[in-house]
C-alpha cells in the first residue's frame, strides 16, 4: 500500500488520505483477497456461490 497508494501523490488533508486508504483496503483489497473461512474463495465468488445454491 505505500508505493501503491501513499506515495504516488500529495494528500491534502488527513480526511482525502483516510478515504483513500479506506477505499483501497475495503473497496480493492478485501474483495479481491482469498478468505481461508470462506472456503479460499474471494467474498465476492462465495456470494455467487451462496446465491446459486440457495436458487436450487
Amino acid at each position: 500500500m505505500q508505493t501503491e497508494l501513499l506515495n504516488r501523490r500529495r494528500w491534502n488533508t488527513r480526511i482525502e488520505l483516510a478515504n483513500a486508504i479506506f477505499e483501497c483496503l475495503e473497496i480493492f483489497h478485501n474483495r479481491q483477497r482469498r478468505h481461508s473461512a470462506l472456503g479460499m474463495r474471494t467474498p465476492v465468488e462465495y456470494e455467487m456461490l451462496y446465491a446459486n445454491t440457495q436458487l436450487a
